[in-house]
């Protein structure tokens, strides 16, 4: 994407325009191929579903193989898209290293798909062949139109790999220019949309974790129990390959058993987002708790009120990484200034490799301790959403990315969430960021999980919604502990909240839709429905707040 310098806007550092990786490394074929030159014959995959495990010169045999194969099987040539639809097993990351190795572009399917997402995705993305595992074949035969898109069984390809020789050598497969993924979004504000995502963007984020903190190298043992048709698990495996670590594939997150996965493994570091951290510190404890060989976790979005928590029980650093499917890896908390920010919902500062920049609703920039949207720049970042130049248009500012994520600079250059654009509630004329409510009730032990919204009000332009899901489930059912919860919630409230910042409205619900990575989809929400089923805690004509 051709960019120039947009007028207002100060120019990205010219030092974090490139990327350097050590060997002159500029693809994922060339990464592959460094990691087999360096330690060949050490473990770098352990696939606990299915049971695989592969050393270094393995992937580089078996994916370049099994990219032959599917060129052979498909008629797909460099520059084509295929969509692969696979559980967290070996079928994946072979098959997403295999297509980008010899110049085609990998669309992710979600094997939950129905067929009004499938057909969305695969209509804009136009794959030349759909690659399925086994497993999937009947879900996915049942729900793609097979005229338009040939179906492939990934089960013999992959299978016949094994044993495969040494790769012939080719040309640096990014040089052409061909993207790595059309990774669409989950749509959490409308249809999802495809990021066109180049090599440069996995070695990116590779590098930053590799020489920048947290430092991994050939003695980690990292662990992703992401599922893969997201990106935490792909620049896991990137990451792992640049690095030389073992990377240990779990079929998915169960709270029960994630650390005992983790003591059996020998994990070292760990990302986690989501609901992870919550539904772990809700797990019994364990005398085994501090007894691991983790040195640190990265996590999005750790809820502030039992970040303590989680470092005490557990006796190992937590620390904060913002990024976006678009960006990448963008900004971290540091080991130097993690003590002091425990707690905070501090996101922390800018990776060495990008520029981030705090905007008023004129696009000027704020000073600090004023909220504004976060905006990024430098390598490694989308080159546009496919297919789509109105979204691109609207997303970037020449040089710059505009998040739609609500930020706040401290004097120190920290950066602090605050919502984002789209999530704000204006209520009498004061802004009210909708995380920081559903961060507060998150901290009560009686909520499970919460989702607060904005709902039209005359006399105050909008009124504060908290959708709360109880920890109790029991308390559904029985009206006269569901209006005590609401009134205890409430009252709670009053001693951590500014009062216009408290729910006036509230009601209780069985579960909120997430996305297969745990990321709440408030759009699926029917908030005018519920709104029917709400309490409301006060009146317009009585209320104070």
């Amino acid at each position: 994407m051709v960019v120039t310098n947009a007028p207002g806007l100060p120019s990205p550092s010219l030092a974090r325009e490139n990327i350097s990786l050590e060997g002159g490394v500029s693809s994922l074929d060339g990464l592959i191929r460094r990691a087999s030159r360096r330690w060949p014959h050490k473990r770098a995959w352990q696939i606990e579903l299915s049971g695989d495990e592969l050393t270094f010169e393995e992937i580089d045999n078996r994916s370049f193989a099994l990219g032959e194969a599917i060129m052979a099987r498909t008629g797909a040539v460099p520059g084509d898209t295929i969509a692969v639809m696979s559980l967290n097993t070996l079928d994946f990351p072979l098959t997403w290293l295999a297509l980008t190795r010899r110049g085609m572009t990998m669309i992710p399917l979600n094997p939950r798909y129905g067929s009004h997402d499938i057909s969305h995705v695969l209509s804009l993305g136009s794959p030349t062949a759909v690659v399925v595992s086994s497993s999937l074949l009947e879900n996915a035969m049942s729900i793609i139109d097979q005229e338009r898109f040939p179906i492939v069984d990934l089960g013999t390809l992959v299978s016949d790999t094994k044993g495969a020789g040494s790769p012939a050598p080719v040309g640096d497969v990014e040089t052409t220019g061909f993207a790595a993924n059309i990774q669409f979004t989950s749509g959490t504000t409308g249809k999802p949309k495809g990021c066109v995502l180049g090599h440069d963007y996995w070695l990116a984020i590779s590098h930053t974790l590799v020489e920048d903190f947290p430092h991994l190298g050939p003695e980690d043992v990292m662990l992703t129990a992401q599922p893969f048709y997201y990106i935490d698990p792909q620049w896991n495996v990137s990451a792992a390959l640049y690095g030389g670590c073992e990377l240990i594939l779990l079929d998915g997150f169960h709270p029960s058993t994630f650390w005992a996965r983790v003591r059996h493994y020998g994990v070292t570091y760990f990302y986690g987002l989501g609901l992870m951290p919550t539904l772990l510190l809700k797990m019994p404890e364990d005398p085994d708790d501090k007894n691991h060989r983790v040195r640190v976790i990265e996590a999005s979005a750790i809820p502030p009120g039992i970040h303590r928590a989680l470092e005490e029980r557990w006796g190992v650093p937590w620390l904060e990484a913002f990024g976006m499917t678009e960006t990448g890896a963008d900004i971290y908390v540091t080991p130097e200034m993690s003590a002091e920010l425990v707690g905070s919902g501090c996101l922390g500062i800018p990776r060495p490799h990008r520029d981030a920049l705090v905007v008023d609703e004129n696009g000027e920039p704020c000073a600090p301790g004023t909220i504004g949207e976060l905006y990024l720049a430098g390598p490694g970042m989308m080159r546009e959403y496919f297919q789509n130049p109105e979204a691109t248009r609207s997303a970037f500012r020449d040089s710059w990315f505009a998040t739609g994520d609500l930020v706040e600079r401290d004097e120190q250059g920290r950066l602090y969430h605050r919502g984002r654009s789209k999530d704000m509630i204006r209520r009498s004329g004061e802004n009210i960021a909708a995380v920081e409510v559903e961060d507060t009730l998150s901290s009560y032990d009686e909520v499970g999980s919460v989702a607060v919204a904005g709902v039209p009000d005359e006399l105050r332009g909008e009124e504060v919604f908290a959708v709360v899901v109880p920890q109790d489930s029991r308390v559904l059912a029985d009206v006269s502990r569901h209006e005590d919860l609401i009134s205890s919630l409430r009252a709670r409230c009053q001693d951590d909240l500014a009062p216009f910042k408290i729910p006036r409205y509230w009601v209780l619900v069985e579960s909120l839709p997430r996305s297969a990575s745990e990321r709440l989809l408030k759009n699926e929400l029917d908030i005018a429905d519920l709104l029917t089923r709400a309490i409301d805690t006060t009146t317009p004509h009585t209320a104070t707040q």
